[in-house]
């Protein structure tokens, strides 16, 4: 008979977890904690400017880190550490996620009873216990919901805070599309994996809290707030110009762009430096995005992952 702590050890012998960080020096501790007795751990460092890599080195001696000479984005980052992988799994989770052990050997375990599945999530929670939205069927064709789950549900988009990937059914799919500098490189990931009738599976029954927005802390909260709205907004019109074309990106991009002035506008006149700072990011963003120029850089490189639209 197999004892419970055998089947634990066996399953983490199975995945290796990557992380990657970008100025997350106060979350290594809590990382470095949950990941304890976990045997195959990958760090990768996007260029941080605080000691990341240095509390990695010291609070985590056995994972491999690996040290971006420039932060080149979350998925680029992301592709480095898959290319390492060896074990039948690949475990993405996000500095800012607080997982032990047993929930990463659940959620390997869980992925053996579906071995047709290629992606699983656990259900996302604040810190507080309550249900984040996590997964959807494809969000242009269902709104978000949470919470619905009772038991293993096949969903066509999941956030990839935590999200387990079977090696063998994503790699001949593609990994992330360095398209997207930070976010919808997740939605684009499950988009494609959804086209090709892949499963991605919820597990309810694991839940792992994610300190939402937490991962990135620097000493100018602002320019944080900046790069999320200009890295989001860019991302935005990018996914549709992608997977719906060029005219429809360029119709978003002038509503979006429409929309940020107004909002610069009111955040003058209702201070907040916060959202003034995301609001002025989402704008700069807009504008300094260039679809014809990067129609050109798609059609010379035509292996991209999962390209479709390339003309102007």
């Amino acid at each position: 008979m197999t004892h419970p702590d055998d089947a634990v050890r066996d399953a983490l012998q199975r995945v290796t977890v990557l992380t990657v960080t970008y100025n997350s020096a106060h979350c290594v501790a809590a990382l470095a904690s949950g990941l304890a007795g976990v045997p195959h751990v990958i760090v990768v460092d996007n260029a941080s400017a605080d000691d990341s890599c240095a509390r990695v080195r010291a609070a985590m001696p056995s994972a491999r880190l690996i040290v971006m000479p420039a932060n080149q984005g979350y998925g680029v980052a992301n592709n480095a550490a898959l290319a390492a992988v060896q074990t039948e799994f690949a475990l993405l989770l996000n500095p800012d996620c607080l997982i032990d052990a047993a929930q990463i050997a659940a959620l390997v375990q869980a992925m053996q009873d579906w071995p047709q599945a290629t992606l699983a999530v656990p259900q996302l929670t604040e810190a507080s216990g309550q249900l984040q939205v996590n997964y959807s069927w494809p969000r242009d064709a269902w709104s978000p919901k949470t919470g619905e789950a009772t038991g293993v549900l096949n969903v066509g988009y999941a956030c990839a805070a935590v999200m387990l990937i079977r090696m063998a059914r994503l790699a001949p799919l593609g990994f992330f599309d360095p398209l997207f500098f930070l976010y919808y490189e997740d939605e684009d990931l499950c988009l494609r994996v959804f086209h090709a009738r892949g499963q991605i599976l919820v597990l309810p029954a694991v839940r792992v809290t994610h300190l939402s927005r937490g991962s990135v802390k620097g000493t100018r909260p602002w320019l944080a707030e900046y790069g999320r709205g200009f890295h989001h907004a860019q991302s935005k019109v990018l996914f549709v110009w992608k997977h719906q074309g060029p005219e429809a990106a360029r119709w978003l991009r002038r509503r979006v762009l429409a929309a940020s002035v107004l909002n610069v506008l009111a955040r003058i006149l209702l201070p907040s430096p916060r959202h003034l700072a995301r609001a002025w990011g989402r704008f700069r963003g807009l504008r300094a995005l260039k679809m014809e120029a990067l129609a050109q850089q798609r059609r010379a490189e035509p292996a991209r992952t999962g390209s479709a639209h390339v003309q102007a």
